[in-house]
């Protein structure tokens, strides 16, 4: 009798807690597990995606404190709506078209404002000011020199790419996302999706050859 009682506190102590087990789950059970009313669901799902949708936006519209602003945004809107979320497709794919629709609202809305456009400019013509990201502290100081400098680079390319051709390249060589899913997530046709892609690789070779010499 003892050894089953031991045996059943040795169980319950190897039970995952409630956080543990959202975070094995993928996220259509984090989502449903929201929608059953699991409190912690939700938060799950903005550890999962925050960054990552910040890493986008950012680099879609170049400004990460407004990009932090849309990142929020986009949670709201999440939060509002997924109960009409339609739990067959990816919910990846989805809060990305969010996120994405936001992002272009924000570029029509800044190109409309002379005034706000000049700020973000200003703002970001320091490069020192620019934020780093993925920098390693295992990197000797040259190292990490050139990290900052190919990644400035890098930025400086992306950010004179057009519009719709920024969005795609960010999504598939930045985001890793499929054809399929940029389609669904700019509203735009396969072809069309490959076709900006094309050109938008095309035209970054162009402006990051020059940067690199």
């Amino acid at each position: 009798m003892l050894k089953l009682l031991v045996n059943d506190r040795d169980r319950e102590a190897r039970q995952p807690s409630p956080r543990e087990r959202l975070k094995q789950l993928d996220d259509s059970g984090v989502v449903a597990a929201h929608l059953e009313g699991d409190r912690l669901a939700f938060g799950e799902l903005v550890e999962r995606y925050q960054n990552r949708l910040l890493n986008f936006v950012y680099r879609t519209t170049g400004d990460r404190e407004r990009g932090e602003d849309l990142v929020q945004e986009t949670f709201i809107r999440v939060y509002r709506h997924i109960h009409r979320f339609d739990q067959s497709k990816k919910f990846s794919t989805w809060i990305y078209t969010i996120a994405s629709n936001l992002a272009k609202n924000e570029l029509r809305n800044r190109s409309r404002n002379p005034l706000v456009l000049f700020q973000t400019l200003m703002k970001n013509r320091d490069a020192d000011t620019r934020p780093l990201e993925w920098e390693d502290n295992t990197y000797r100081p040259d190292d990490l020199f050139r990290k900052r400098h190919l990644k400035s680079q890098v930025d400086s390319a992306v950010d004179q790419l057009p519009e719709h051709h920024r969005t795609v390249f960010v999504l598939r060589e930045m985001e890793g996302k499929t054809y399929e899913e940029i389609a669904e997530i700019t509203s735009t046709n396969l072809g069309t999706v490959k076709s900006r892609l094309n050109r938008a690789r095309n035209n970054f070779a162009q402006l990051i050859a020059p940067l690199l010499d």
